[in-house]
Formats: structure tokens, sequence, C-alpha cells
């Protein structure tokens, strides 16, 4: 099979890939989650004209100049509202969030006024809406601010408490199922026997696919038998899973068995190479409604291709109106040769110039084994293919990494 261009292989693993059912979540479970429906305010805010300061509501026409005298009549806190109509020459003491008084359209603070014996002298004219909320200036009943599609920060949270909204419809969370192959691997914390290396990638894995919303289904670590690889990807289907993620086991070794055992199950593969560098023995298929995503071994080719094609999946599952990576330009820190065949994603890091130019910086080892640089690593410089030598200082296409 020919290498298929990143481009093609993006577009693939998304194709088809629906929105999960949606669900109601109290507002508390809520956080990060992705709205399914558009949000109306079920109410207005404020209801009515409130009071900004701590003060006297007045009539603006009757307190035109300083050391105008009027008659204090009564009070109003916030939730106390005042049960008449403001009179000629009167004035309410008025409190932050009180309703404004009919017949008043100005407060006085308090600090421009004195108090006497049931009177207050103003020491500040008055202005017509002066220090007054007015109804509605924040949001009107009906009004959609909250959107299909986003993933809802903490402000958005104490917006729907304001609009009225206990609940929220949100879509189902992606559940990601994560199988490891590989005879070779040992949990961290064991000592690794000959030949064997501590397994890495998972964690990384999980807390990527966690970070975007997703919920996750460890495996394990599978034994390189095709036996034991077709019982991984059994497990993922019982378990309901949206995506199963392998990792190691995609190449063309003798022990590399991914591709066998999910043709094995009935897996149609959409592609089995890509031209990238890292990652290019990645594949993806579908099995039935699971879709499948199998990752290199290499613990920086399992990042960069997870971060490349996981994410985006899981945020098109999700409902996100925003599914791709964002790309950014920055300068080039150093000179990088030219490319061949295959599309470069150079780990680098990100510095900011006082003169406020963003400087990327590839890391002087690329290989995909390299944990060390990956973790040091800020952002992915796009090198396409067959570019030519780039110099310092000259433009460069960045995707940043997950702070």
């Amino acid at each position: 099979m020919a290498l298929m261009p990143v481009t093609e292989a993006l577009s693939a693993v998304l194709a088809g890939a629906e929105p999960c059912p949606e669900e109601m979540v109290a507002l508390d479970a809520a956080f990060h989650r992705v709205l399914a429906r558009d949000v109306p305010a079920l109410r207005t805010q404020p209801p009515q004209a409130m009071s900004a300061m701590d003060g006297y509501a007045v009539r603006a026409a009757e307190a035109s100049a300083p050391g105008t005298r009027l008659k204090v009549i009564g009070e109003v806190a916030a939730g106390r509202p005042f049960d008449r109509a403001l009179g000629a020459r009167e004035a309410v003491r008025i409190f932050t969030g009180g309703v404004i008084p009919v017949g008043a359209d100005a407060v006085v603070i308090q600090e421009d006024t004195v108090a006497d014996a049931g009177y207050v002298t103003l020491t500040e004219a008055a202005r017509p809406g002066r220090h007054i909320r007015p109804a509605g200036i924040d949001f009107r009943a009906g009004d959609v601010l909250l959107a299909r599609g986003i993933r809802l920060t903490d402000r958005d949270l104490s917006l729907a408490a304001g609009m009225n909204h206990p609940e929220l419809p949100v879509r189902r969370r992606p559940r990601v199922a994560l199988l490891a192959t590989g005879d070779e691997l040992v949990m961290p914390g064991k000592t690794p026997g000959p030949g064997q290396i501590v397994y890495s990638n998972g964690y990384a894995l999980r807390a990527l696919a966690r970070h975007e919303g997703a919920e996750v289904i460890d495996l394990g670590i599978a034994a390189d038998t095709l036996d034991a690889t077709v019982a991984g990807i059994r497990r993922a289907r019982d378990a309901a899973a949206d995506i199963l993620v392998t990792t190691g086991g995609a190449s063309v070794g003798d022990h590399d068995l991914v591709k066998r055992s999910l043709e094995a199950e009935g897996v149609e593969m959409a592609f089995w190479k890509i031209a990238m560098r890292p990652g290019k023995p990645m594949m993806h298929g579908r099995l039935g409604a699971m879709r499948v995503i199998g990752l290199p071994g290499n613990p920086v080719s399992s990042y960069v291709c997870g971060f490349l094609f996981l994410v985006p999946l899981i945020r098109a599952l999700s409902g996100r109106s925003a599914v791709q990576h964002a790309h950014e330009t920055a300068l080039l820190g150093r000179d990088v040769g030219a490319n061949d065949v295959r599309e470069d994603y150079l780990r680098a890091r990100l510095e900011r110039r006082s003169d406020g130019a963003l400087i990327a910086i590839p890391v002087d080892h690329q290989d995909s084994s390299l944990l060390g640089n990956l973790a040091a690593a800020r952002a992915l410089v796009i090198r396409p293919p067959f570019a030519p030598k780039a110099l310092a200082g000259s433009a460069c296409d960045i995707l940043r990494l997950p702070a």
C-alpha cells in the first residue's frame, strides 16, 4: 500500500464521525462537557432596573445641582423592593442590587451625600441613568448565549446558572479503549528483564484522551500472540468502546500482529501507512460502530499520531464545533534541513523574543524513541513533503502541544 498523505489520512479518520448521543447532566457535572443544543436564557437578567451602588434613588430633574435637599421616605435592599412610587422632592435609600423604585431615574452614591434627620443633601448633581443597571443589560429571556458544540468552561456554568438552567444537554463522553501490545513491555516500577522496556505510551495517551473529555477503558498489555491480541479487541467491542486505540505491533515484523488480528475480527482497513515522520506505520479501520486507530510502538510516534488523529476524532464524536488543531506561525530558532517524501513533525521548544516574536526551536535529536525531548517540546514544527532547507528566522507552521 502506498503512503497516504496526512490530510487524506485525517479525512479518512473523521469520515462519518457523528456526535455521541445527547444526555442531560446537572450543572456541577457539566464542566468541560460539550453542549448538544443551543441553550437560551430562561429569564431576563437583571429582571428589573437595579442599583449598581449604595446611595440614594432620586429623580434626576429634581437633583440636578449640588445642595439639593430631599426627604428620605424609605429603604431598598437587594431582594426587598420599595412598595410605592417616588414622589416630588423625595429620595429612597438604596443598596447595591436593590430594585430602582418607580419614578426614580438616577442613583447618587453615598459618598456624594450628607444624611440628616430623615433628609439627604446632595453634594454632587444627579445624572439620568447614573449608577443604574437597566433591565436586561446582561441578557434577555430567549437570548442564546451558549451555543451547540462549545466545550463548557467554568464561566459558562455560571452563565447557565444565571440563565436559570439547573441542568444542560450535553453529548455523552466518547469511550476510548486502549490496548498495548508487546512481550517486551513491563509496567513502571518493575525491573525490566533482558530486552524489555518500561511501558510508557499508555500514560500519555490516556491523559491526552481524558484532557479532550473522553472516558478511557484501559485494556492493559496483550502478549505477542494472535489469540491475546484478538481477545483484547473483543474486550473493547464488548465494552461498547467508540474508539479502540492499539499501540505497538503496527509495523511489518513477524511479531507485529495487530493488523492481522484486526482483519481476523472483520476490521476493514482504511489505511496502513502514512507519509509522515514520526508515525509512518499507523492504521485505521472500522469494526461495526467502533473506530480503530493502530498507533506505532515508539513512544514519540505513538504520542504524535495520537495528538494528530485521535484528538480530532474524540472532538468529532464529542460534537465539538472546532475539531481540528489550530495552526500558528512562528519563526525558526535554528536551521532545518530539506525534507523528503514524508511530512515531518519536529518537536520544538517555544520562546517569546523581547520584540514579541514567537520562536520555535527544534530539539537537537528527533529520534522517535526519545521521551526526554518529547517532554521538553511545547510544539510541533510542520515540514511539508519535499520542503527545502529553511534558515533560522524564517517563518514556520506550528501546532502547540497541550500544556
